[in-house]
């Protein structure tokens, strides 16, 4: 999976080579259409776009950024949401209330993003640090998702001040952790 900022710029937005060997990619139709729920209740059909590596075979989904996570029914925003609840204190049951989702699926996402917080703030540094060489690393905050999203709000922030406001912010975090608000990518044969 390959997080692009728009469906229309999916293929335009390619990267130059495979994640996986490097090898060329080229388009490769679509991927299944899904709702993706928003705040409000809102829903957004999405149908990404496919590219296939010309090295290894694989098929990457080009997922956009409004959805921004895998195998998940919530756009990236609303996953957002509780992640920044959770760091200020609030339990999955309050947050999952709060945005109308089951409770099982806010720990989920909490869970997931816990799992993965250093990952997240090593890339979303190393973004940071891309788009602005002499920025501060942000305070640490005490918790390892606090120090990912607080790292991942510089990334953001630095990425808008330098190239203005390309998509709304949590679509951009979402892009720049290239999926990594979400469940562990699967792997071929898992």
């Amino acid at each position: 999976m390959i997080v692009v900022l728009s469906e229309a710029g999916g293929e335009a937005s390619l990267p130059p080579s495979c994640p996986g060997c490097s090898g060329r990619l080229r388009p490769w139709g679509y991927a299944r259409a899904r709702q993706v729920r928003g705040r409000g209740g809102h829903r957004v059909m999405v149908r990404p776009r496919r590219a296939r590596c010309r090295g290894c075979r694989r098929t990457h989904v080009l997922l956009p950024a409004v959805a921004g996570v895998a195998r998940r029914a919530d756009a990236v925003e609303v996953i957002g949401a509780a992640l920044l609840a959770k760091v200020q204190g609030r339990g999955h049951r309050a947050i999952a209330a709060d945005l109308a989702r089951p409770a099982a699926t806010v720990r989920g996402w909490i869970r997931s993003a816990t799992t993965h917080a250093e990952r997240i703030r090593a890339n979303a540094l190393t973004v940071a640090w891309q788009v602005d060489p002499m920025l501060d690393p942000p305070p640490p905050t005490g918790s390892a998702l606090g120090d990912a999203l607080a790292a991942l709000g510089t990334a953001v922030a630095a990425a808008i001040r330098r190239l203005g406001r390309l998509a709304a912010p949590w679509q951009l975090a979402a892009t720049i952790t290239g999926g990594l608000l979400g469940p562990t990518p699967r792997t071929r044969g898992s």
